[in-house]
């Protein structure tokens, strides 16, 4: 279950840079937007709090701020037309080996 927690905690911290690139962008509600960012931050950083009780401090944050890194790199590309770089998606795969192997080692 902790490790279910931790996951969601990395696809909410997906939400606030999410909210706050919306919130600049001029489209739609800009408190709504704002407002979406701060409930993301507050379900994230809680799921994170479950997940630390039965997962090394360590990898629980990597693991969070990784899934919410390459997270949100794939938002930028698909949605907002940033760099799909090889370069780019490279260094997303060795953030991903990196959480890997904190899980598996």
């Amino acid at each position: 279950m902790n490790w279910i927690a931790l996951i969601a905690a990395g696809v909410f911290e997906i939400g606030w840079p999410l909210g706050l690139k919306m919130a600049q962008s001029g489209e739609g509600n800009k408190v709504g937007w704002i407002l979406l960012a701060i409930v993301s931050m507050a379900i994230s950083g809680s799921l994170l709090f479950y997940a630390q009780k039965a997962i090394p401090i360590g990898t629980a944050y990597a693991v969070w701020t990784g899934l919410g890194a390459v997270g949100t790199l794939l938002v930028g590309i698909t949605f907002f037309g940033d760099s799909a770089s090889v370069f780019r998606l490279l260094s997303a795969v060795l953030i991903v080996a990196g959480i890997v192997g904190l899980k598996v080692f």
